[in-house]
């Protein structure tokens, strides 16, 4: 027998949808209000974008570095885990991770951070995401949150430095390399991922 009714289980769940819709909606609409294009301002309509040293990197639903986003998800649920599982539940956990993602799409697109890619990484044409590429962005969290709370320690660990492995080999790009990068820039590293 469930712990819990079924009619109070289904309100809970069509809350957390509510909620996690305003979230998007509201991340949306601030960078619309920042001046973030919807879509590929190209023109090009596919939900893909292969090519991360191209006009089109970040403009679409996904592209290579939305694994990076993935990773977050992982990143977050041991993160909060570790610190709040005494405090919060597995719910407000995932909204914790949520909301901290959100506000890293929303603060990714400032002119401070898009200036910091563009000096410090190889994002040479790095102009921000468009709205959909942050929201497949934030998806993609949602989807690392989710395989970290249902994986093994050991399988969540595995994935997560597969993923770095399978971006290095790919892109020569990754999510501890772009947070190096973005925090401290090496030269070697640079060199290394423009290819020389």
């Amino acid at each position: 027998m469930s712990p819990h009714p079924p009619s109070r289980r289904t309100p809970f769940a069509a809350r957390d949808v509510a909620a996690i819709a305003a979230l998007g909606i509201a991340t949306a609409a601030t960078l619309h209000l920042m001046g973030q294009p919807w879509w590929c301002a190209v023109g090009d309509l596919s939900p893909w974008a292969g090519e991360v040293n191209s006009t089109h990197n970040s403009q679409h639903l996904a592209d290579p570095y939305t694994l990076t986003h993935m990773l977050h998800g992982f990143a977050f649920y041991a993160l909060l885990w570790a610190l709040a599982r005494e405090r919060l539940t597995q719910r407000h956990r995932f909204f914790v991770a949520m909301g901290v993602e959100a506000a890293w799409e929303v603060f990714e697109n400032t002119d401070f951070v898009i200036g910091r890619y563009r000096e410090a990484t190889i994002s040479l044409d790095y102009f921000g995401d468009s709205i959909l590429n942050s929201m497949g962005d934030i998806a993609a969290c949602a989807v690392g949150y989710g395989l970290a709370m249902t994986m093994p320690v050991w399988a969540s660990v595995a994935t997560f430095a597969g993923v770095e492995i399978l971006l290095l080999l790919w892109i020569r790009d990754s999510l501890l390399l772009n947070i190096i990068m973005l925090l401290r820039p090496v030269d070697a590293i640079k060199t290394w991922q423009m290819g020389g």
